[in-house]
C-alpha cells in the first residue's frame, strides 16, 4: 500500500480534533458520536485528546435526561479520551439509565480510584451496592466518602442504613445457626415454634425463611419456598454444616436477587439445588462427565460440580444455571422450546453481568474479534438446530450467543426481552418472534455482533 493512501486513512479514522468543537457548537450530537465512534485515542497526540473528549463529554450531558443511549455512547467515546471525573459521572449515569449496571460499577469504580476527593463516586457505588443487597460492601465504600463533600450528608444516611443492615443479617444467621441446633435436637433452642416434617425427617417449608432436616436418601436438606439445598454431610461437624449451608444460602438468594434484576423475572418454583464435591459428582454422573461440567440444569434441578468449596467461579457457574432453571419456568413451552444457543447465550451473557462484565472476557473477546474479521464466527442460522457445546469451538460459539443475546438487550432492555422470550417459547416460530420483535432476521443479528465486536 502506498503512503499517501495510509495517509488518507489515517485521516479517515482520525478525524481532527478541532471537528469534535464545531459539531458540539451546533448540537450536532449524533453526528459527533458517528465522527468519533471508530477513532482511535492513540492516534492524537496525548495534548490533543481532552479538545474531542470535552465535546463528547458535553453531548453525553446534554442527551442525559432525554436519549440515554446516545448520551451512553458519547460518554464512553469521551472517557475514551479522557478518563475525567466528569466524563466518569456522566457514563456512569447513562450506564444505570440502560440498564448497564456493571459498566455503571466499572466507570464508579474507576472514579473512586482515581478521584478519591470526588465524594459522588463513593456515594453512588455504595448507593448501588445496597441495592445489590451487598451491605458490607457498601459498608467500606461510603466510608470513603470525604468528610468535607457536598455528599458526605447523604452517605451519613446511607451509612445508617448500612450498619444497620449488617446488623440484622448477622442476626438472621444467628437465628439459622439456632434453628439448625433445634431441628437437630442441640441443646440453646427454646423456640416454640413447630417445622412441618415428613415422617422421613425432610422438612418442608411455604416461606422464605429456611427450615433444615435430612432427607431419605440421606442428604441434608436446607430449604424455603424458593430453594431445596441437597449435599452429604462429608463429616462436617455442626459448625461446619452452618458455616457451609450459610454459604450456599447467601449464594442463592444473590443468583436469585441478581437473575431478578437482570433478566427482570426470577423463577416462583422451589427448586432443587444439589451440591456434590467432585467424586461425588463423579460417581454419580460418571467421570468424563465431572471433568467437564462445572455445573448443569436438568429435571428441575441444578447439579454443581466440585461444590465443596464456593468460590466466584462457583457461584458465576449457579448464576449461570440458575437462569436456565428461570426460563424453563417462563417459557410457556419449557426452556426445551428455544434454540439452545439462545438458551445458553442468555445465561452466558447475564454470567458475564455477574462477574462485572458487559462482554466477553478479554481473552475471549479478542479471540471472537479474529474469527470476526476472518468471517469465521458462528452463524446463528447454524446453531438453531445445534447447540453451541457441539460446534468445533464450543468457547466461541457460547461467545458469539452470549453477543447476540447482548445486542437483543441493547435493542429492547428487560420489558421486550422477556415478552421475546415468552412468544418466542410459546409455540411461534423463532424466526418470526425475532422478526416481529426486534424487526432482525438471523443475519441482521449476526451483523449487529460483528458490529459490537469490532466497537462500530
Amino acid at each position: 500500500m502506498n503512503t499517501p493512501l495510509i495517509a488518507l486513512l489515517l485521516l479517515a479514522a482520525a478525524p481532527p480534533a478541532q471537528k469534535a468543537k464545531e459539531l458540539a457548537a451546533h448540537k450536532e450530537w449524533e453526528e459527533l458520536y458517528l465522527a468519533f465512534a471508530a477513532a482511535d485515542p492513540s492516534a492524537y497526540p496525548e495534548a490533543q485528546r481532552p479538545s474531542v473528549a470535552a465535546p463528547l463529554l458535553k453531548g453525553c450531558e446534554a442527551l442525559l435526561p432525554e436519549d440515554a443511549v446516545m448520551a451512553y455512547s458519547l460518554g464512553e467515546r469521551a472517557v475514551a479520551f479522557q478518563e475525567t471525573a466528569g466524563g466518569l459521572r456522566c457514563l456512569a449515569r447513562a450506564a444505570l439509565k440502560t440498564d448497564q449496571r456493571s459498566a455503571a460499577e466499572d466507570a464508579l469504580k474507576k472514579g473512586l480510584e482515581h478521584f478519591p476527593k470526588d465524594g459522588a463516586f463513593a456515594l453512588e457505588l455504595g448507593r448501588l451496592q445496597l441495592a445489590d443487597q451487598d451491605s458490607e460492601g457498601a459498608l467500606a465504600t461510603l466510608q470513603k466518602v470525604p468528610a468535607k463533600s457536598k455528599e458526605a450528608s447523604e452517605a451519613k444516611k446511607l451509612l445508617q442504613l448500612a450498619r444497620s443492615r449488617v446488623s440484622e443479617e448477622g442476626a438472621a444467621r444467628r437465628e439459622a445457626e439456632r434453628l439448625e441446633q433445634r431441628m437437630n435436637g442441640e441443646p440453646g433452642s427454646g423456640d416454640t415454634r413447630q417445622a412441618r416434617a415428613t415422617s422421613g425427617g425432610e422438612v418442608r417449608s411455604a416461606s422464605l425463611s429456611y427450615e433444615s432436616g435430612v432427607g431419605k436418601d440421606g442428604m441434608r436438606v436446607r430449604q424455603n419456598s424458593r430453594f431445596a439445598i441437597r449435599y452429604f454431610n462429608s463429616d462436617r461437624d455442626f459448625g461446619q454444616r452452618a458455616e457451609y449451608e450459610g454459604k450456599v444460602v447467601s449464594a442463592l438468594d444473590e443468583a436469585y436477587d441478581f437473575t431478578q434484576r437482570t433478566l427482570g423475572k426470577a423463577r416462583e418454583r422451589q427448586l432443587n439445588v444439589v451440591l456434590y464435591t467432585r467424586d461425588e459428582f463423579a460417581t454419580h454422573l460418571g467421570p468424563s462427565y465431572a471433568a467437564a461440567v462445572a455445573g448443569l440444569y436438568s429435571d428441575n434441578a441444578i447439579r454443581m460440580n466440585d461444590a465443596a468449596e464456593l468460590t466466584q467461579a462457583t457461584k458465576a457457574t449457579l448464576v449461570h444455571e440458575y437462569v436456565h432453571a428461570a426460563v424453563d419456568e417462563l417459557c410457556p413451552g419449557g426452556g426445551g422450546a428455544l434454540p439452545r444457543w439462545f438458551n445458553e447465550g442468555l445465561a452466558e451473557y447475564i454470567e458475564w453481568r455477574y462477574l462485572g462484565l458487559d462482554g466477553p472476557p478479554r481473552g475471549l473477546r479478542e479471540a471472537m474479534r479474529g474469527r470476526a474479521k476472518q468471517g469465521l464466527l458462528p452463524k446463528l442460522s447454524d446453531m438453531d438446530s445445534k447447540a453451541p457445546i457441539t460446534m468445533s469451538q464450543p468457547e466461541i460459539a457460547y461467545g458469539t450467543s452470549a453477543m447476540a443475546v447482548r445486542e437483543l438487550v441493547r435493542l429492547g432492555g428487560q420489558e421486550k426481552l422477556l415478552a421475546f422470550i415468552q412468544r418466542a417459547g410459546g409455540g411461534q416460530s423463532f424466526q418470526e418472534a425475532l422478526q416481529a420483535t426486534y424487526e432482525k432476521d438471523f443475519a441482521g443479528l449476526d451483523q449487529a455482533v460483528r458490529a459490537a465486536l469490532s466497537g462500530r
